[in-house]
């Protein structure tokens, strides 16, 4: 804004303090100074929208948005009032009335280019693309063929006609455009044209295309000639080898014969026969052993493929490739000392029977250099390059399912041996920067892994402090290693103890899109385990960056179109859609809300204005429920379990299902909130004429109709429940439906808002039993014997009791405000009958009963959760000795998370106590 650099108009003079002010962040004086200005120059209509500026950053909204308003009704066509209301409107996220504001320019200066420019731009922001091209149509001749490149077919013809296509961008939105109308036989004509020519940007961005279209028009013969001719070039681009096996098989089904006379297709020679491809295959393997330089991986893992294609054929030319044990030993002897090598080898491990998986290891072993087995038994490699073939072998072993066979005993020797190698592997890292990792990291994250596995398999909670401890020796050793500090996070939210999970959380560092696709691992537990403040803060993290992405797409769209990279522009288009879809978006949004109203509503603001501030709309659901996106990265934890307890399909499946369920609900019971708030200021009853007219009714109408889809979707919970899915550790959390319907609040819930509307039975509502909050009772952390027992489940239960107090509070508050004039008249009634001796109504007395054991309930809580309290600041945690496998950080984190999350539940709870106490009707 700053940089203006004419000043030959004298408006321009006059606002330079203006501007000056404003980059400087002076907005007081801006403000003022705009004031001077507009007493002299009433009609200057940018010095009110800088006034408004100023004005928006100080925190002013509304009186800033009604003055631009002011300035935007009058149509305003100079460039400074434009400029500054667009920067104003970005800045309130109103990019929609930038679109308004040029459109009403280019219709009183229709020959002016740069509006044409900027309104195009407008409606690229908002995402308005049919808009986008009548702007581009309404332009000058020039301007089309210039600043935007046509975005229609027969204009690049034309342009390809009179030979004017130069550059690669505009070769690119051809080929685009054919694509996707669907013309793939134009579009490979122009790849394998003189224009395919001037695609050079990228590596063989030319064969690429042509690839993608003979996959598209099903020309296998060209696909296969193609992969043959580009894999004799270059025998390590695994995607040619998928591509030559997908065209060879696809041939063959189809009984490809190659034609008498000529050439077989346009790309050169065709390969039909599984014999010809073995011999291909074997050849290029061939050609690599011959090799003294270092070998390509591609021939090996091909032979692999290929076998794993025949087997699935039931094609008896396997055998003609070798054994598969003897081809992956050979592969681990030439690239074993390289991290690559377990994740080549781990997706072919099936090939090998059963019987043959401890043969397979023991001939791994005898290709790891180790030296003489020490006191401990265990030989340790050399050097680094021996280290990474023993972790290899170790993490294959894992891969076939060989440690996880072994019993109890077997596993603590194995957690031994790894430990002994994480240590001696540390010698070869002294001289790593902090943000480097150790050599020898992936020994202590599979310790941690076997004790995970003895933890799920014994319930002895002991392995998982010790599990915590290696990890965080580990993470002391190496401060930037992401894998511990994930599964760390993991064990602590599973322990119930949210607060060293932030700071976790916020050294990974997470960046752009990985706070849509790793942000579940921190919100799933925030809200859940009592920690509201640092929920709050963790929610923040997911929604800054969604937030930020809708004005930052809209940015890269724009330069996207200035410099002709057309390619990009559906990639940001879907990917700005992608996050906008987002689960995970849905899912912060709504708990936020929610806990917003439970910490902060009729304790700071009423119910009402808590709503009417963050816009919720009882009408409208904006969950776009058929298009979600589940955009969780489920495999971020490394993992190298075998196939049977890896992560399937299926669990990915389920997981959607019951974490959208959850939504469901969470999204539906913000909305009852909501209307209930609506109606917290409903006339009187007696007004039953004009109730109808204020809309009263209708607002009635869509709580009962909330009402309904929160039943229906609770019976959909039921029995997703009744499936108990199990997921695989290191996958997807459990969502927390399952607990919140075996805490009764989800019933309860829906009970007390179903009251609002009847008004009648109070005293059969159920809560007065205390039986909401018998489930939290119990210790939550113990020791016995010098042991340590945790169990978490138990803050989950009293933050659903909490958040159920609240919801009938507001119920209570809300029967109240309807219930006191209905009293105060039956009083008068009373007095003018001179009749003191009639019985008070049935609901007015039920009111009373029900709001007195409410506050039974709640004031059993709070004594429930001070003994909590006291107990766990009892605990002498320095019984507890690190010979025992504790670590007094770890311990100290969870006992004082725990007390953190009681302390905050406690303080939330009497202040619902205290509003209870005012309710009298």
């Amino acid at each position: 804004m700053a940089a203006r650099g004419h000043v030959q108009d004298p408006n321009d003079r006059r606002l330079r303090p203006i501007y000056d002010y404003l980059d400087n962040g002076n907005n007081k004086m801006a403000i003022q100074q705009a004031d001077k200005l507009l007493k002299k120059h009433k009609d200057l209509h940018c010095a009110k929208v800088l006034k408004a500026i100023g004005l928006q950053r100080t925190g002013k909204q509304d009186e800033a948005f009604s003055l631009a308003q002011e300035v935007a009704t009058l149509e305003p066509t100079d460039d400074n009032s434009l400029q500054a209301l667009t920067i104003l409107y970005r800045e309130m996220h109103h990019p929609e009335l930038v679109t308004k504001l040029y459109e009403a320019a280019v219709k009183k200066v229709p020959l002016s280019e740069e509006y044409h420019s900027h309104l195009f731009m407008a409606y690229a922001r908002v995402g308005e693309y049919k808009k986008m091209q009548q702007a581009i149509s309404a332009q000058d001749e020039k301007l089309a063929q210039t600043m935007f490149l046509p975005l229609a077919e027969r204009m690049v013809e034309k342009m390809v006609k009179e030979e004017k296509i130069e550059a690669e961008a505009e070769v690119q939105l051809y080929f685009m455009i054919l694509e996707r109308l669907g013309k793939c036989v134009e579009a490979l004509d122009v790849v394998r044209g003189p224009l395919g020519e001037k695609l050079t940007s990228e590596l063989r961005s030319r064969e690429n295309k042509c690839m993608m279209m003979y996959q598209r028009l099903q020309l296998w013969p060209e696909c296969n000639a193609l992969s043959y001719k580009l894999l004799l070039k270059n025998p390590d681009d695994w995607q040619f080898y998928l591509s030559y096996f997908d065209s060879l098989f696809h041939l063959m089904d189809k009984s490809w014969s190659q034609p008498e006379e000529g050439e077989h297709c346009v790309e050169g020679p065709v390969q039909t026969t599984v014999a010809e491809a073995v011999k291909f295959v074997v050849d290029r393997m061939e050609e690599q052993d011959k090799k003294e330089s270092r070998p390509l991986r591609g021939p090996y893992l091909a032979c692999l493929e290929l076998i794993h294609r025949l087997r699935q054929r039931g094609c008896p030319d396997e055998k003609e490739l070798g054994d598969p044990l003897e081809l992956m030993v050979q592969f681990f002897g030439k690239f074993g000392d390289k991290p690559c090598c377990i994740t080549d080898l781990k997706i072919y491990l099936h090939l090998l029977p059963p019987e043959q998986r401890s043969q397979f290891k023991k001939r791994l072993g005898e290709l790891v250099p180790l030296g003489e087995a020490g006191e401990d038994g265990f030989g340790f490699p050399g050097d680094t390059k021996a280290l990474q073939r023993h972790l290899c072998v170790c993490q294959l072993s894992r891969a076939l399912g060989l440690q996880h066979a072994l019993d109890t005993e077997g596993k603590l020797r194995l957690i031994t041996e790894l430990k002994a190698h994480y240590h001696h592997g540390l010698q070869f890292g002294k001289s790593c920067l902090k943000t480097e990792l150790q050599f020898s990291d992936m020994y202590c994250l599979m310790a941690a892994h076997v004790y995970v596995d003895l933890w799920t398999e014994t319930g002895d909670e002991n392995m998982l402090w010790q599990c915590l401890s290696v990890l965080e020796e580990g993470l002391s050793f190496s401060p930037s290693n992401a894998q511990f500090k994930l599964l760390l996070l993991l064990l602590f939210c599973r322990l119930g103890a949210f607060q060293p999970v932030v700071d976790l959380y916020s050294s990974l560092d997470a960046k752009h899109v990985q706070h849509d696709t790793i942000g579940y691992l921190l919100t799933r537990y925030a809200g859940s385990l009592g920690q509201f403040a640092a929920a709050s803060q963790s929610c923040n993290f997911s929604l800054r960056f969604f937030h930020s992405n809708q004005k930052d797409t809209s940015e890269y769209i724009i330069q996207a179109y200035k410099y002709g990279a057309f390619e990009k522009i559906p990639e940001f288009i879907a990917f700005r859609t992608r996050l906008n879809q987002s689960l995970h978006f849905a899912q912060v949004r709504t708990e936020r809300m929610l806990l917003d109203l439970y910490t902060e509503a009729d304790v700071t603001l009423s119910l009402e204005e808590s709503v009417k501030a963050m816009g919720v709309c009882p009408e409208e659901d904006d969950i776009p429920w058929d298009n979600m996106r589940d955009n969780r990265d489920l495999t971020v934890l490394v993992s190298w379990d075998p196939k049977d307890r890896e992560l399937t399909e299926e669990h990915r499946r389920l997981s959607l299902e019951e974490e959208s369920v959850w939504l469901k609900v969470r999204s539906l019971t913000l909305r009852l909130l909501a209307s209930l708030a609506l109606l917290g200021h409903a006339p009187s009853p007696r007004n039953s004429d004009k109730t109808n007219e204020n809309g009263i009714s209708a607002k009635s109408s869509t709580l009962q109709t909330l009402l309904s889809q929160l039943d229906q979707t609770l019976e959909t919970a039921v029995q997703i429940t009744e499936k108990q899915t199990q997921y695989p550790f290191l996958g997807p959390p459990s969502s927390r439906l399952a607990s919140a319907l075996s805490s009764g609040s989800c019933h309860c819930q829906a009970s007390a808002l179903q009251l609002s509307l009847t008004l009648r039975e109070l005293e059969t509502t159920g809560l007065g039993d205390g039986g909401r909050e018998s489930g939290c009772k119990g210790e939550v952390l113990e020791m016995k014997d010098g042991r340590l027992t945790t169990r978490p489940s138990l803050l989950e239960t009293l933050v659903f009791f909490v958040e159920t107090v609240c919801v009938v509070l507001w119920v209570a508050s809300y029967s109240a405000s309807v219930l006191r004039p209905l009293k105060s008249s039956l009083q008068k009634k009373k007095k003018k009958k001179k009749d003191s001796s009639s019985a008070m109504p049935v609901v007015l007395c039920g009111f009373q009963e029900w709001t007195g054991s409410l506050q039974g309930v709640v004031t059993q809580a709070l004594d429930h959760v001070k003994g909590q309290e006291a107990s766990l600041t009892a605990l002498k945690l320095a019984a507890l000795t690190l010979e025992e496998g504790y670590s007094q950080t770890q311990v100290g984190s969870v006992q004082s998370s725990y007390l953190g999350s009681l302390q905050e539940l406690g303080d939330l709870l009497r202040k619902r106590a205290d509003s209870l106490k005012s309710l009298k009707i």
